[in-house]
């Protein structure tokens, strides 16, 4: 049996800085505290509301999820309670930052 990586087809941002790997996770985390990494928008939680589908919102593409995770300083679950605050950085940004 073929093992596949879960991350194959998955989007790349940057030259060979992959899908939430913990290396851009970190570098967002570092941006957004020094206030480098422009926030498009904030957005608390109601209801059935998840990252996926945030991420679909406003980047068009819903696997960019876990840059609003990293962002967030959230874990990577996809379904968080309502009150939870999202933070929606710039993704243009977040690419030429970890690219």
């Amino acid at each position: 049996m073929a093992i596949f990586s879960r991350y194959r087809g998955s989007p790349r941002l940057g030259f060979n800085e992959q899908f939430g790997t913990s290396r851009a996770v970190a570098t967002i985390r570092a941006a957004l505290a020094e206030g480098v990494l422009p926030i498009i928008d904030t957005v608390t939680l109601q209801g059935n509301q998840r990252l996926d589908h945030l991420a679909a919102t406003y980047y068009k593409d819903s696997r960019y999820w876990w840059v609003l995770a990293a962002a967030s300083e959230i874990g990577w679950g996809l379904q968080l309670p309502p009150g939870t605050v999202i933070v929606v950085p710039d993704l243009n940004a977040v690419s030429v930052l970890i690219g």
